[in-house]
């Protein structure tokens, strides 16, 4: 037996009265061995950029937490709590009746609730292409969260599987809308919540999907050799395993980072990539097309200040599907940024108002700031 782990109560301010968390209950729901907490207690650690004593040591610990011979400081305490994926308000109040009854609701999921979670992520894209992320941010998170809830909670198995592939990407969706909302923090940290339950999952196309995204916090917080390293490494450990169209747009969303770089040639050998990957069927958490993938390469000609961006984006331009919203708001601001380099500020200044307009409309942040920068470069070049 593993033992308790105890955490403060809301009334422990002297640190007599504790709470006892029960780790061999949490370990046994979630099939874990001790060599598998310590597993789990270190890759929480990493998203905070923290090293631990090593295997040995850990497992020293965790014998002694067992039985009861010494408690955990709060550092380690945080740790455990957020590896079984519970809050503090969990652990604070956990009693064996709602540890049953959680167990209970989620052996009560099946395929077809699967199927439904799914559908209801599918909805919240639709919704957040059309309205914008101010409108979509706060569902979208607390339907990842469900998931995520659900998961750590299932049996080992098929269904377990299943949800965490479901969750990872409602995850990736409410991280996605974080960053259009300007908040690269909580976009990083739940695609950190996406990418545990990807791993959970051990579908390579979801891992490699997430991770990607999640590297998009970097490229716009300015860590741009960063995010090539983790545009790259996803790209790189999909290899072959995932659908031509998700390996396509792995390939462009490295090639936008390598324009931000200042790799050109770079990209434009990772946007023929693309094109020729783009086959198959289209995974229903990325939306790529020819359409897409022309507006893509005209942002990263925009990018490296190439003259052929605004045929390229003009075209796109032409191209575009009016439902996406945001892109097309994205597609502006690329237009201006072209105009911009090329020196023609009337044409710069026209689409970086429709762009303004656009992300007004959607509640784009990211987007918002983005005109800004670029009006204010039109009005001095």
């Amino acid at each position: 037996m593993l033992g308790f782990v105890t955490a403060r109560t809301a009334e422990d301010s002297g640190g007599l009265g504790r709470t006892p968390l029960d780790i061999s209950s949490l370990c046994d729901a979630k099939g874990w061995s001790r060599a598998r907490l310590v597993h789990e207690l270190r890759r929480t650690a990493a998203i905070d950029g923290r090293q631990l004593p090593g295997d040995e040591s850990l497992l020293r610990m965790i014998r002694l937490w067992a039985n009861r011979s010494r408690a955990p400081g709060p550092d380690y305490s945080s740790l455990l709590v957020r590896a079984f994926g519970i809050t503090q308000a969990d652990a604070d109040t956990e009693a064996p009746d709602r540890f049953l009854e959680r167990l209970d609701s989620s052996a009560s999921v099946d395929l077809n609730l699967v199927h439904a979670l799914e559908a209801q992520t599918e909805n919240l894209r639709t919704l957040d292409r059309r309205l914008g992320a101010g409108r979509m941010m706060d569902q979208s998170e607390a339907h990842a969260r469900t998931i995520a809830d659900l998961v750590q909670w299932s049996p080992v198995g098929r269904i377990r599987c299943a949800l965490a592939v479901a969750g990872a990407e409602a995850a990736a969706l409410a991280g996605w809308q974080a960053l259009d909302l300007a908040r690269p923090g909580t976009s990083w940290r739940l695609h950190a919540l996406g990418r545990s339950l990807a791993h959970e999952s051990g579908d390579p196309g979801v891992i490699a999907h997430v991770t990607a995204q999640q590297a998009y916090a970097l490229l716009d917080t300015g860590r741009i050799s960063s995010a090539v390293a983790q545009f790259e490494s996803a790209r790189e450990s999909a290899g072959t395993r995932v659908p031509g169209a998700l390996g396509a747009w792995l390939a462009a969303a490295e090639a936008e980072a390598r324009a931000a770089a200042g790799d050109g040639l770079g990209a434009a050998r990772l946007l023929d990539e693309a094109e020729r990957l783009l086959t198959g069927d289209t995974p229903p958490f990325i939306f790529l097309n020819e359409a897409h993938l022309a507006r893509w390469r005209g942002n990263c000609l925009a990018r490296t200040g190439d003259a052929e961006s605004v045929g390229v984006l003009s075209d796109a331009l032409d191209m575009h599907e009016p439902e996406f919203s945001r892109a097309a708001a994205g597609l502006h601001a690329d237009l201006a940024a072209a105009y911009v380099a090329r020196g023609d500020k009337e044409a710069a200044r026209h689409h970086a108002r429709i762009a303004s307009r656009l992300s007004v409309t959607t509640g784009s942040e990211r987007q918002r700031a983005r005109v800004g920068d670029l009006l204010s470069n039109a009005e001095r070049e």
